[in-house]
């Protein structure tokens, strides 16, 4: 009997051999998105979606509709999935909602969209009216960071506080290493390669998670393949109004995450938001790059729990 379960299991080695060799993108894909789909559910969340009249937002909730809110907000290019493992330490307290921002994720992309900031945070608005979600806290990574500032002060009635996790949305005076990049007109986001694809990639976390190399090859092929929509976006977004001049009419509580090996936005930032915002509370890591949220889930988990419970107890 057990070396008919050894044949069975060599068989089965081989086959994925067989597979990741000869179809690396499919055997990318498929395994990736099973990967997704088994943390999703074993943190508890579903995947829903609405219809706010323009598009449906796809998004994942927990659905404990009697607790406190709270929003995590990806960024630009990513979606609802990098939040699962941030997320799941705010599962079982909280309701939580993690939308795909339109052009990105299951919500998809249509030429025919905004996707400045104010058309953005409309959509977020519209989905928690949808969901009855009168108050929520915010929170968000890079292009969402900006948005969750942005939305703590156009939408202050129904923020309780706004976390910031290496945020755009200022006019940043020390250049990162993207900065550098467009200043010769190459934007790190538009790739014609593997190789650029692999040193982006390297540019957005300095301790990324591990992924065998053919789910990188499929990530590599999703971005190549949405490389005209992501410049149609990147438009909107980068060149949209900063918060320079804004920051002290955001209201409520701030929490301002950084990693300080960030390439892509400066570390320097953090000085002109604890300038410009009246209460905020501020962490940097010395080790980690533009997604604590991803590198060190957990750490920058906690971090966030104290922030929420000092509110509570205040």
């Amino acid at each position: 009997m057990m070396i008919y379960i050894l044949y069975f299991c060599l068989g089965l080695i081989s086959l994925l051999l067989f597979l990741v060799f000869l179809m690396p993108v499919r055997m990318g894909r498929a395994s990736y998105q099973l990967a997704i789909k088994a943390e999703a559910v074993l943190y508890g969340f579903k995947k829903q979606q609405i219809d706010i009249g323009e598009m449906k937002i796809h998004f994942y909730q927990n659905q404990f509709l009697q607790r406190e809110t709270i929003v995590m907000l990806h960024g630009f290019s990513a979606d609802k999935d990098v939040w699962l493992r941030f997320a799941r330490f705010f599962s079982k307290k909280y309701n939580v909602i993690i939308p795909d921002m339109a052009g990105h994720g299951e919500t998809g992309f249509s030429k025919n969209w905004n996707y400045d900031a104010k058309s953005q945070l409309n959509r977020l608005s519209l989905l928690l009216d949808k969901l009855n979600v009168e108050k929520a806290h915010v929170i968000g990574n890079s292009m969402g960071g900006f948005f969750a500032a942005q939305f703590a002060k156009d939408y202050s009635n129904r923020v309780i506080s706004a976390a910031l996790i290496d945020p755009a949305g200022l006019s940043s005076s020390n250049k990162s290493d993207m900065d550098k990049m467009l200043v010769k007109g190459k934007n790190p986001f538009i790739i014609g390669s593997r190789e650029e694809f692999d040193y982006f990639y390297a540019m957005t976390m300095a301790r990324p998670p591990w992924f065998p190399s053919f789910i990188h090859q499929y990530i590599y092929e999703k971005y190549k393949s949405q490389q005209a929509q992501l410049s149609q976006m990147f438009k909107a977004f980068f060149y949209d109004e900063k918060l320079d001049e804004h920051l002290p009419e955001i209201s409520s509580p701030v929490l301002l995450l950084w990693g300080e090996k960030d390439r892509l936005i400066d570390v320097s930032d953090v000085d002109r938001w604890q300038a410009g915002v009246k209460n905020i509370q501020t962490k940097t890591w010395p080790d980690i790059g533009h997604m604590p949220m991803l590198e060190i889930p957990r750490e920058s988990a906690q971090v966030y729990n104290s922030f929420l419970q000092n509110l509570t107890h205040n």
